[in-house]
């Protein structure tokens, strides 16, 4: 009866082992070949792949472009997010319709909201240009020029994804016990005295698991880019996913692809682990 038990994890686990394990030993495999156009399979070419990677600066400024966004966007979104779970945490007039408005971003998928916002942010027909002109600050090149094309893509991130830590932060808060409150009020604390020693400390746990899924997310970020700019202009907003997606799906470099997406990976796991325990060093354990 005991070893029984075990049965019902065999589905799942082979649920796992084909849609996880499998694809994850044949992109190990086929980043060992020179699969593309002119020679599909899987002809066994070593670290050929991994040593023109290395050499590839295009990867590389497009990794070092997505941490920048990755960072940018994660922090934005916490601070915002942060300031509308504390708006509507307390008594205030239509609490439940802002927090049902506040979540209306991230209820639409990323490519329908990359396509609102491409027509929002379109030079000559687009809505927004026409308003920065009329209070004076003139037009805006969202789509035309590196530097605000990269800004334009971080709006849409921000807009789209600040209601989901909205939602964790706003559980979070309503969760919290009402003693440290009335001990602090006892002792004579102001609102920010409050926040600082007492509300944000003890928001420390979901502040961590909060950041970590939007990193996790953000350093994944496709559609938004390749709806909004297509890497552009140039590749001034090209991220690692949509170069990787260039060299399989659009160069059918399918083995140079898959060393690509694996040194992504690798690059990954190791970064967000560190972050991890950083953040979990000054954000959980320094409260403790």
């Amino acid at each position: 009866m005991y070893r029984q038990k075990y049965l019902f994890l065999l589905p799942g686990l082979l649920v796992l082992v084909a849609i996880i394990l499998f694809p994850l030993l044949f992109t190990i495999r086929v980043s060992f070949s020179s699969w593309d156009v002119y020679n599909p399979g899987l002809n066994w070419v070593g670290g050929e792949n991994y040593g023109r990677l290395w050499e590839d600066a295009r990867y590389w400024e497009a990794l070092l472009r997505l941490t920048g966004l990755t960072v940018g966007t994660v922090l934005l979104q916490y601070t915002l997010g942060f300031a509308l779970a504390l708006l509507v945490w307390r008594e205030v007039v239509a609490r439940r319709l802002f927090r049902v408005l506040f979540l209306i971003p991230m209820m639409t998928t990323p490519v329908v909201m990359s396509v609102l916002w491409r027509t929002i942010f379109h030079e000559s027909l687009g809505p927004l240009n026409p308003i920065l002109e009329g209070i004076g600050i003139g037009a805006v090149p969202w789509l035309s020029q590196s530097t605000w094309s990269f800004i334009a893509v971080m709006i849409v991130e921000i807009w789209q994804w600040t209601p989901f830590m909205f939602l964790l932060l706003l559980a979070g808060l309503l969760s919290l016990p009402n003693e440290p409150f009335l001990a602090a009020k006892i002792d004579g604390a102001g609102p920010i005295r409050t926040f600082l020693s007492v509300t944000f400390p003890m928001l420390g746990a979901i502040s961590v698991g909060a950041i970590l899924i939007r990193l996790i997310e953000a350093s994944k970020i496709m559609e938004t880019v390749y709806v909004l700019t297509s890497g552009g202009p140039g590749t001034s907003t090209e991220t690692s996913s949509y170069y990787i997606y260039i060299r399989g799906m659009r160069d059918f470099q399918i083995g140079y692809s898959a060393a690509l997406s694996l040194t992504y990976l690798i690059i990954m796991i190791v970064t967000l682990t560190i972050v991890a325990k950083l953040l979990v060093r000054a954000l959980v354990r320094d409260q403790a």
